[in-house]
């Protein structure tokens, strides 16, 4: 039987790769066409019995160069989580390899006024790369994934680069029945406590005198996902955030809003929509529609692509599972 054993300094070293999860390397034998045994600080990839020798060397070497990859990923100091996993794997069985290679080429760093930002896992540096290279992006995933954060950083670098003239943050105020008038204080107190999440951000990459000018400037606008309705945006970084909240139509009237030479970005989190029952998600719409558009790049998080205190992805994993008994159980898997 044709076979290849790979080694590594230490069990643990290895187990990381993976994301510690045996079913993973289930995934991988299913979507490579290799089996997969692991002792210690070994990995041995062997052929389905009765594969020709010639035949059995294509997919031990894809199996090779997809444990190969994610050691590269490792040593650059990011952590491999289950999704990341079965993101890179389906990517190598779709012969995909070299242009995955470019996330261990092409180190991303995201330059801001305050600090630099450098995705802490695969996932959100698939995520950054989408925004790089889409003129509009869907995030959607769980709070702690960083989807705003890292749109966030995106739209700062842009208009630091010049190669936006303003930044447009937005969200629908649903809290407030999008009728903002008996809130007291003008439009930017009003719309502020939606925004907040965003300003946050805002003050860890640029310093507040900066923003304080920028926003009187009009560099950097806040509007409410109403006020956007009739506006062509040119040469701008639009964020929407909270999409979830958005009805159809309002999802259809941003996305129209477009200008020349701007970029959109959209993160929302479908397991937290506020509409009343009557109304229909835009967001959970959009996908179906949009899904076959070039030009327009979905990145998808999950509660294991999330970058809080630990516990907050075993919290996002336990409502999930109460919502969902059957899909969170997982079959026993065999110990290799």
């Amino acid at each position: 039987m044709s076979s290849k054993t790979l080694h590594f300094p230490s069990p643990r070293h290895l187990h990381s790769l993976y994301a510690g999860h045996e079913e993973n390397l289930l995934h991988a034998e299913r979507m490579l066409g290799v089996k997969l045994v692991t002792r210690e600080d070994w990995l041995k990839i062997e052929a389905p019995a009765g594969t020709p020798a010639a035949a059995a060397a294509k997919p031990i070497a894809l199996a090779e160069a997809l444990f190969g990859f994610l050691n590269e990923a490792r040593a650059q100091g990011m952590t491999i989580r289950t999704p990341d996993f079965h993101r890179i794997t389906d990517g190598f069985a779709r012969g995909e390899g070299e242009q995955m290679r470019a996330l261990i080429d092409e180190p991303l760093v995201i330059a801001t006024n305050r600090k630099k930002i450098v995705p802490k896992t695969l996932s959100q540096k698939l995520y950054l790369q989408s925004m790089l290279a889409h003129p509009v992006v869907f995030g959607i995933g769980p709070a702690g994934t960083g989807k705003t954060y890292l749109a966030m950083a995106a739209a700062v670098s842009a208009l630091l680069k010049n190669e936006i003239d303003r930044i447009i943050l937005t969200r629908p105020a649903v809290e407030a029945g999008e009728t903002l008038g008996f809130l007291p204080g003008d439009l930017r107190e009003k719309i502020l406590p939606y925004l907040r999440p965003l300003y946050d951000a805002l003050h860890d990459m640029l310093d507040p005198e900066d923003i304080a000018r920028l926003t009187e400037k009009g560099v950097i606008e806040i509007a409410p996902l109403a006020y956007m309705r009739g506006r062509t945006l040119t040469k701008a970084f639009i964020v929407l955030d909270e999409a979830q909240n958005t009805t159809p139509e309002q999802m259809m009237m941003f996305l129209t809003r477009l200008g020349e030479d701007s970029r959109m970005v959209v993160t929302g989190d479908i397991t937290q929509i506020d509409l009343p029952r009557s109304k229909a998600s835009g967001l959970l719409e959009v996908r179906h529609i949009l899904a076959d558009v070039p030009g327009i790049d979905f990145h998808t998080f999950s509660g294991a692509d999330v970058v809080r205190h630990p516990l907050v992805a075993q919290i996002i994993e336990a409502y999930e599972h109460y919502r969902n008994p059957i899909a969170g159980e997982n079959g026993a898997t065999e110990k290799r």
